[in-house]
């Protein structure tokens, strides 16, 4: 099946590392968190379109990554059958992950 557009799932550990990037970075510049929040949740949206470009992932199995930031890697899967792509998680780049 070739899928002309991707849904977009966002798994609740996405948004909780998402919001635990926003308050981090807020303690200095809460402008900043909230327009790092949008940044990286905005790419996210890109990946709806079938053309944006996916690389398999080295650290999670099965998965991709999605370089959001220079800063940040968002890790995800996709299921060409039901055409959905599910964001499991969104880690800073020195941080080890998986754990």
């Amino acid at each position: 099946m070739s899928c002309s557009q991707w849904c977009i799932r966002r798994r609740p550990e996405y948004r909780d590392d998402l919001d635990a990037i926003e308050a981090w970075i807020a303690r200095d510049n809460p402008l900043a968190a909230a327009a790092m929040w949008l940044l990286i949740d905005e790419q996210v949206d890109q990946l709806a379109d079938p053309n944006f470009p996916r690389r398999s992932s080295a650290r999670l199995a099965d998965a991709f990554e999605l370089v959001a930031h220079p800063n940040y890697i968002v890790y995800f899967d996709q299921d060409a059958s039901t055409c959905t792509v599910t964001v499991r998680a969104v880690v800073h780049v020195a941080r080890q992950f998986p754990p």
